[in-house]
């Protein structure tokens, strides 16, 4: 029986080059960041992850920025932007925005690296950038206020996925409640609006949040600080659309 037979480690020095692949070195990569930040994210740690010498990496990447852009096309892949294809521009960037939110509140790390990536040769990325212009072109939108609107509207995506995340007591004033009073009423009754049982439904409703059909945001079996960040979520989102539409119509 051969050593690899036998799940010995490999010996030192560059593997085959079939080990490897542009996939494994991604998936590799989200891990890594995952667990350790991007600052975690070096060649040498993507090796050792991958159990394999540097040489293998560079054998398939020639530096940490290529593989970041590896990175960012696998996660925007996972964004549905097809609605612009064939919906009105409103509900088109509902659904966007809900499927982009909810693919980096899964992947949270990241929104600091890719919020600031540039798309340069990002093949996946420039094609949903590409359908989504189109949309708004569609729509009647000029061609030079089409990317500041997916930039505000990105901005708002990128913050709200991080808030997500956040522990269900960010805003608790603590001891000093009582003298801050007209804030720390507004946060319980928040909590009460947001909490379980039907006021979270109702809550989610008066939002624009109907069992998700805003685009796939809310899920039932949510988290209660999940939840409560649906419902800002939504109605972030919705005062952006009825502000951009406002822009459009002048």
């Amino acid at each position: 029986m051969t050593a690899a037979a036998q799940g010995t480690p490999r010996r030192a020095g560059r593997p085959p080059r079939g080990v490897l692949s542009r996939e494994r070195i991604t998936s590799a990569a989200v891990a890594q960041i995952a667990a350790e930040g991007y600052e975690g994210l070096t060649m040498s740690a993507l090796a050792r992850r991958l159990r394999v010498a540097p040489s293998a990496v560079y054998n398939h990447a020639s530096s940490k920025q290529e593989v970041l852009r590896w990175v960012q096309d696998h996660v925007m892949t996972m964004v549905d932007f097809s609605a612009f294809a064939t919906e009105p521009w409103d509900e088109a960037v509902r659904r966007w925005a809900w499927s982009y939110r909810e693919v980096f509140a899964r992947h949270a790390p990241l929104v600091p690296v890719i919020a600031v990536m540039p798309v340069t040769d990002a093949a996946e990325t420039l094609r949903m950038y590409e359908e989504v212009a189109r949309g708004f072109l569609a729509a009647g939108w000029p061609e030079e206020r089409v990317v500041p609107a997916i930039v505000a509207l990105e901005s708002f995506i990128y913050g709200s996925a991080l808030d997500v995340s956040a522990p269900s007591n960010i805003f608790d004033s603590g001891a000093l409640g009582p003298e801050f009073p007209v804030f720390t009423s507004a946060v319980r009754s928040a909590a009460r609006a947001t909490g379980q049982g039907g006021a979270s439904s109702d809550a989610a409703a008066s939002a624009g949040v109907e069992g998700g059909s805003s685009g796939g945001g809310a899920d039932d079996s949510a988290e209660e600080g999940s939840n409560a960040a649906d419902v800002a979520f939504s109605t972030g989102l919705e005062a952006l659309i009825t502000g951009l539409k406002r822009q459009l119509s002048t």
